[in-house]
């Protein structure tokens, strides 16, 4: 059975981030995340937790201004003590809130920087996340985002996030494999997934192209959900996606899919 959840940064958009809580519960959802939820208190975000029955397992470290076309935190040199603040933040945010996982989003690699001078900032990073995280029992993930979208980010395949969690050598670190992401690179959705699965912690889905709700585009989700179903993985799956229309109309896939 999967464990399934709705990010509620990229779905109920036509409702304020406090309201769309409550959506998520009427959709039948037990489990939500929010990319930076930051801009409500710890309080406000428990008494909608509470109040609805839901779970929140999955936000993301602060990340600078990588959102607003920056270059984010985690790979940047000179930005370590700004990250090593964020990160505090986010521990403090997960502590209270019970959240299992914390994503920390690699940052682009600045046009006058090198990029090994990044990938050694991010791995220094990346071990003390581990490290502070996992001492509260949070599990640190990380996110590869392809480069069409977000040109020059620092971790954009299977491959390279590979190649970082040999670098961190953490047994806490795991990849949150967004299968839109790996699609925009090209990559073999279900087989990366059947390949990687021991060192994936958190599944994201939208569809591919246009990043909307699954039979929108070209992913096979059926055969996606059916073996993740059927295997070993335990973490979460959740739906990120843009919906081509409004949001309420958006979740056919839910009663088709799973």
């Amino acid at each position: 059975m999967l464990k399934l959840a709705v990010n509620l940064s990229m779905i109920f958009t036509e409702v304020s981030l406090l309201e769309r809580f409550a959506l998520a519960r009427q959709h039948g959802f037990d489990h939500v995340e929010i990319q930076f939820p930051y801009e409500l208190s710890i309080a406000q975000i428990q008494e909608q937790l509470d109040r609805h029955q839901l779970s929140l397992c999955l936000m993301n470290v602060p990340a600078g201004d990588l959102m607003q076309g920056g270059h984010g935190l985690a790979g940047i040199p000179g930005q370590e003590v700004e990250f090593h603040h964020a990160l505090q933040q986010a521990l403090e945010y997960a502590t209270a809130l019970k959240v299992p996982s914390v994503n920390i989003l690699a940052g682009k690699q600045p046009l006058d920087s090198d990029l090994l001078p990044c990938l050694k900032t991010l791995a220094d990073n990346l071990k003390m996340a581990c490290s502070m995280l996992s001492d509260q029992g949070i599990q640190p993930v990380f996110e590869m985002i392809n480069g069409t979208d977000m040109p020059r980010f620092l971790l954009q395949n299977v491959a390279q996030a590979q190649e970082m969690l040999e670098a961190v050598n953490h047994p806490a670190l795991k990849m949150q494999y967004d299968c839109y992401h790996m699609a925009m690179m090209g990559e073999d959705v279900l087989g990366a997934l059947q390949e990687n699965i021991e060192s994936i912690g958190h599944i994201q889905f939208a569809d591919h192209p246009g990043r909307h709700q699954p039979g929108s585009g070209s992913i096979n989700y059926a055969e996606i959900f059916q073996w993740l179903g059927n295997s070993s993985y335990q973490g979460f799956v959740a739906a990120e996606y843009r919906p081509s229309k409004d949001s309420n109309s958006s979740f056919d896939w839910k009663d088709s899919l799973i």
